[in-house]
């Protein structure tokens, strides 16, 4: 379905006080290229390194340097492409874009601009309203530029060279997206894309993935209006807020009979509002030529090919199988597959066995326990291993769900002292489930001679069943099988 002819949702729609407005977002993605030097360089793109000390004379601009493209950070664009599903252009071209500030130190960025590596696709996204398309325009390699830092000098500004010329491709979406629930969720899933084909580490705390956010208003079902650009947005939260209060203050303008003026803004999420930062260029005003130290990047199709063959399963097609192969709802399995890693121990721990009570149990118990402590599944102590083990004896009937959360508890605070194997811990402390009939029927007994009046309701109003199946669990410390204790109440109470 061509999203610009989707028909305007109601339920997405933002009440003015002169009727529904529509909100339209593109976005541009940055997202830092995982590899070991720079786009046309051969210094370190490792993070954190002391100011420019990752900077080599091609990334400081020195007279008669030259650049030299480096193959790997083309790879990691095809990939990319391959990945979005997008199409591979053979030839693609790198041009100058000019501009002037501190921390370029060419005087212009090294860019794509007509024939960029990579063009349109398309990212699935899935939405508390169903799923959606979202159309990726195209995906070009550009070089970043240094940093300019304001604030250690109440007299200067310092500049640090350690990003000028790092590798980064700009997804450009198109205008799809029609909420900020939507603007999040495509980012969501377009960094565990990227983080899947390992082409970027999506770390956006450390800036190596950023959105420049492009909103406008309409009336449902009128044109596109004037869009505004809100640069660099580095959390997925404040994409969020950045839509909802821009759309506000266009809306704002708009009802009162003023213009929107295209420009760019920055988003300030201490006061939720965004602000004016420079008129919007046009492409003339950045003057592009083709870089004349560059020949046309070109490869063959058996180059992408061979990249095609090796890409890993990625979250849409591993979504499928894993509702497919293990029967799982597919809520359960985009939990599951948001993270690379959350799948391959999932897998791991279901592996030969009950694979849906596996999923239950690694996303109600590990999940809900690591959230608590805030550690990731690659810090979990406990292993895909042992909650395999867990789960195979609730299967067959060693525990009950409830001892499992114990027992869960147990191997997850004391794995410090070195791994606990799940059923040595069950032997070991008497948390067997007692299946026992004679053990299980003399509490039963003792339960009905206590409370003969309760004994003449159930009889009545056999619903009350449960509370007899409470006290008995109670009198075995829980480890009574509660199917057992059924099918004795109910023989002994005739019901």
């Amino acid at each position: 379905m061509n999203m610009h002819t989707r028909p305007a949702d109601p339920k997405k729609l933002i009440k003015g006080a002169t009727g529904d407005w529509e909100v339209v977002i593109g976005m541009e993605i940055h997202a830092q290229v995982t590899s070991n030097s720079k786009l046309f360089s051969g210094a370190s793109t490792e993070f954190g390194g002391e100011p420019n000390s990752h900077v080599s004379l091609v990334d400081a601009a020195m007279p008669g340097m030259l650049p030299v493209i480096n193959e790997e950070c083309v790879k990691q664009a095809v990939r990319t492409g391959l990945g979005l599903k997008a199409q591979i252009h053979l030839k693609s071209v790198f041009d100058r874009k000019n501009y002037f500030y501190p921390d370029l130190p060419q005087g212009y960025q090294i860019s794509q601009y007509k024939s960029p590596i990579v063009g349109e696709g398309v990212v699935l996204v899935d939405t508390s309203e169903g799923q959606i398309e979202v159309g990726i325009e195209r995906l070009h390699l550009e070089q970043d530029a240094g940093k300019s830092i304001h604030d250690l000098s109440p007299t200067q500004s310092l500049v640090d060279l350690n990003r000028s010329g790092v590798a980064l491709m700009e997804i450009v979406s198109k205008p799809d997206l029609r909420s900020s629930e939507e603007a999040k969720a495509y980012v969501t899933k377009l960094r565990t894309i990227l983080r899947y084909l390992g082409t970027c580490d999506g770390d956006m705390e450390k800036g190596n993935l950023r959105a420049d956010v492009n909103v406008s208003v309409r009336r449902p079902g009128s044109d596109f209006g004037t869009r505004c650009e809100i640069k660099n947005v580095n959390s997925i939260r404040f994409i969020g807020q950045a839509v909802e209060v821009e759309a506000r203050r266009q809306i704002g303008i708009l009802e009162d009979g003023g213009v929107i003026e295209q420009e760019t803004r920055l988003f300030d999420p201490g006061r939720g509002e965004t602000r004016s930062m420079r008129s919007k260029e046009e492409a003339h005003d950045y003057r592009y030529f083709p870089d004349p130290d560059l020949l046309p990047l070109e490869f063959s199709q058996g180059f992408v090919d061979a990249l095609a063959a090796h890409l890993p399963e990625l979250p849409d097609e591993k979504k499928a199988r894993f509702v497919r192969d293990y029967g799982l709802s597919a809520y359960d399995a985009d939990v599951l597959v948001a993270e690379k890693a959350t799948a391959d121990y999932y897998e791991e721990a279901a592996k030969g066995r009950d694979a849906k009570a596996a999923a239950n149990f690694v996303i109600n118990e590990l999940f809900g326990r690591l959230n608590k402590e805030g550690r990731s599944i690659e810090t979990s102590p406990v292993s895909a291993a042992q909650i395999g083990a867990i789960v195979d004896l609730i299967a067959d009937g060693t525990i009950s769900g409830k001892i499992a959360k114990d027992l869960f508890e147990i191997v997850f605070t004391e794995a410090g002292n070195g791994p606990l194997d799940p059923r040595a811990v069950v032997e070991e402390r008497g948390l067997k489930q007692v299946t026992d009939t004679g053990a299980i029927e003399a509490a039963v007994d003792a339960i009905i001679a206590a409370n003969p009046d309760k004994v003449a309701q159930v009889i009545a109003k056999p619903t009350m069943l449960g509370w007899f199946v409470g006290q008995v669990m109670k009198q075995t410390g829980g480890k009574a099988n509660p199917q057992a204790v059924n099918d004795l109440l109910k023989g002994k109470l005739g019901i």
